[in-house]
């Protein structure tokens, strides 16, 4: 991933990890050391700011020669809730009931924004699309998050849902093949715990580097995964060993990466 396009991915994940749990509010120079730390030129991580602060997440306030940055209202609830998912994915097994969420809902194709933001609200929620204007999950608890997308985007009067046990017409495995592509799931996985399972820090730096990018690999899954039931696997499904290895690896680079960020945030406020 170029630079320029990993910079603001990679800020959210400092932000969410580092800065949310600490009141929202964090110096320039700790932010521009920190991306340093995980090979973002201070150019771009000055310019990923100022993205992220157009984007409403972030405001900025000038103390003498310092700017230091806040978390907005907006910033602080998306960072919460990312939190709160990345954590919570795949830590628990769930039993199904046996229902399925349906949502119809059509949004023009010239309006390819709103068409965006609805694929994206939608996926992060678990949904996945077997054909256009579709969406499912075998999950009725999502209803609530799903009328909450529907309410924000403004597309109450287009789109209509229902709740309900799939009838013996058609193959649910077919469904499922066209709304998530599991084997690539699978094999990201399988590169994940590959990657991290014998990873280890020998430094406070070295542990801060390895646990952001840890985070940042995680966090894409519930994205990708709609974490399905057991009943609807045709296998033992590798979603739950890849969540082993995380908690096992941030728990253990935890103390350690928090000590390095301490570090980088006192040196920037002795800064003049």
């Amino acid at each position: 991933m170029p630079e320029q396009a990993a910079a603001p991915s990679l800020l959210l994940t400092v932000l969410g990890e580092f800065v949310h749990p600490r009141g929202g509010q964090v110096w320039t120079g700790t932010l521009v050391e920190a991306l340093g730390a995980l090979g973002i030129e201070p150019k771009s991580a000055r310019q990923a700011l100022a993205r992220t602060a157009a984007d409403g997440l972030l405001t900025s306030e000038r103390q003498g020669r310092r700017v230091r940055w806040a978390l907005t209202a907006d910033g602080a609830r998306l960072l919460e809730e990312g939190t709160q998912r990345i954590y919570g994915f795949m830590r628990e097994p769930h039993r199904w009931d046996g229902r399925w969420l349906v949502l119809t809902v059509g949004v023009p194709e010239s309006r390819r924004q709103l068409r965006h933001r609805l694929r994206t609200k939608l996926t992060w929620a678990g949904l996945g699309s077997p054909a256009p204007g579709v969406w499912v999950v075998p999950d009725a608890s999502k209803q609530a998050a799903v009328r909450e997308v529907v309410a924000e985007l403004g597309l109450d009067d287009r789109a209509f849902a229902w709740i309900g046990h799939s009838a013996t017409i058609g193959d649910p495995a077919k469904v499922i093949r066209a709304a998530w592509d599991l084997d690539d799931v699978e094999k990201r996985y399988q590169e994940f715990v590959d990657r991290f399972q014998a990873l280890t820090a020998e430094t406070d730096r070295e542990a801060f580097v390895r646990q952001v990018l840890l985070i940042q690999e995680w966090r894409r899954f519930p994205f990708r995964d709609p974490d399905l039931p057991a009943e609807l696997l045709d296998h033992d499904w590798p979603g739950p060993a890849a969540a082993a290895v995380f908690h096992d690896r941030r728990n253990r680079w935890h103390r350690r990466a928090q000590a390095e960020w301490e570090r980088m945030d006192a040196a920037a406020a002795a800064r003049t």
